[in-house]
């Protein structure tokens, strides 16, 4: 029976599939270097908030699958594991509606000033003056959406049910797929920048996409714009975006995840003004969830059953010697 090494206990359900599949550990940490003997023996490993790093890969020759609980793949050395043949297993389109509603609640949190609003209302404050805030409604304000992928293109549909104009920017997708929503197409992400209402970013983080927005890019935004990260930590440069904060040079901001996670406390991130934050929570919902902990643990069996499983981070992988085997 097949090994399978998992970082985290996951749902029950899905663990009665595995147990009944596999021999099964659990380390309950996210750090594989704590128990280098279980890694070494194991046929393929799911990572719920683990990192495999090239040495880990190097040092694990059964090692034949690695099936991350995220959509996201920053965590694992993908390169390595492709070079040895090793498929990396993510869970693409299965948290979309969740990220993209949070990314909305975000949205209206740093608009119209919810947690502002909520302390002063706990703490007795009613009395509100014309003109003393700056919210808006999102009726026929234009968002700009960085990356078109599952996840962007949840945000368009749920924002444009609203009322707002979705301008799209995503180098892999085509005028006419964009157009066809009746979305406005960009060819530059930093065209989007200057016009939006509202920028949210979609994109997965790679050296392409790293300091994507940076204060140089902030300072062309509207000073009455507002910046949702729901992405991964370092596509906008988080210190650049606390400065740009208490500048004043945009209104406000909603972030989901950071450089660093947990980031420090003294982070100049979480201290910022007008600025919303939540922990990394935006595809913790039941449902995405579960759909997550399920396409993880079918993708683990099926590659170590010998069959390609499509949604994987390096398709690529399927080309090599070991498949071709």
């Amino acid at each position: 029976m097949k090994k399978i090494l998992l970082t985290s206990l996951l749902h029950k359900d899905v663990m009665d599939i595995l147990y009944e599949n596999a021999e099964v550990y659990i380390a309950n940490d996210p750090n594989p270097h704590n128990y280098m003997d279980k890694m070494k023996e194991a046929d393929g490993a799911i990572l719920l908030l683990g990192k495999v790093d090239k040495e880990i890969i190097e040092n694990c020759p059964k090692l034949k699958v690695l099936s991350n609980v995220s959509v996201g793949y920053d965590l694992v050395d993908v390169d390595t594991a492709t070079k040895h043949g090793i498929p990396v297993c993510i869970s693409i389109g299965a948290n979309a509606r969740a990220v993209a509603e949070h990314t909305l609640g975000l949205i209206l949190a740093v608009d119209r000033q919810i947690v502002t609003w909520h302390n002063e209302a706990v703490n007795g404050i009613f009395e509100y003056k014309t003109g003393t805030y700056n919210n808006f409604e999102l009726l026929n304000k234009k968002i700009g959406i960085i990356g078109l992928g599952n996840i962007g293109k949840n945000v368009a549909k749920i924002c444009k049910g609203i009322g707002m104009e979705i301008l799209g920017y995503d180098p892999y997708i085509s005028r006419e797929e964009v157009e066809k929503n009746d979305w406005v197409y960009y060819e530059n992400y930093e065209d989007i920048l200057k016009v939006a209402d509202v920028v949210s970013v979609h994109v997965p983080l790679v050296p392409e996409t790293t300091d994507m927005i940076t204060m140089k890019h902030i300072k062309t935004m509207k000073k009455s714009a507002i910046l949702i990260n729901c992405a991964r930590g370092g596509i906008v440069n988080e210190n650049d975006l606390a400065d740009a904060l208490n500048e004043g040079i945009i209104a406000g901001a909603g972030v989901d995840v950071y450089e660093n996670e947990p980031p420090n406390a003294d982070a100049k991130i979480l201290h910022a003004k007008n600025i919303v934050c939540s922990p990394h929570s935006a595809s913790i919902t039941k449902e995405a969830v579960m759909n997550m902990m399920q396409m993880c643990v079918k993708g683990c069996l099926t590659v170590l059953n010998g069959e390609k499983w499509p949604y994987v981070a390096n398709p690529e992988v399927y080309e090599g010697e070991v498949w071709k085997k």
